[in-house]
């Protein structure tokens, strides 16, 4: 499982460093390398294999706005395998829908990770706090006994 945030650069090539507890759980799955797609302003990633778990779940999908999403989120999917130096290649395309110039963040999501430019990620972070007051948040968060 993914878990955690870590801080890095993304160099002007687009690669990115995977961080060791995260390349412990890649190595595991059949292929090294993750499945990248775009979502709400960042970039989810998943193991080979949960991807595929994922790709059997949205195949059911039948509604007009599930048909979009999976023109969007499926569309924009592209496989990243990782290279010798534990990094993956984010195509252009994705790093411009995520804004990822230089300073990103890699956030554990359990079952995937995201990739989120710095600013983006500090706005996420403000978001949730405010979202946080609210007393339905709350009990939602609550009902997990946390």
């Amino acid at each position: 499982m993914f878990r955690s945030s870590s801080f890095h650069t993304i160099d002007p090539k687009g690669r990115v460093i995977i961080p060791s507890r995260f390349r412990k759980i890649l190595r595991a799955d059949d292929e090294y390398g993750v499945m990248v797609s775009n979502m709400d302003g960042g970039l989810y990633a998943y193991t080979m294999g949960e991807w595929k778990n994922l790709e059997k779940r949205i195949l059911t999908a039948k509604s007009k706005h599930m048909l979009q999403f999976k023109r969007f989120f499926l569309g924009n999917a592209c496989h990243c395998p990782c290279d010798k130096q534990d990094r993956i290649l984010l195509p252009q395309n994705l790093r411009e829908y995520a804004s990822l110039e230089k300073d990103i963040v890699l956030v554990g999501v359990l079952d995937h990770f995201e990739i989120w430019s710095r600013e983006k990620w500090d706005q996420e972070n403000l978001k949730m706090e405010q979202e946080l007051e609210k007393e339905e948040v709350r009990e939602e968060i609550a009902s997990l006994g946390l």
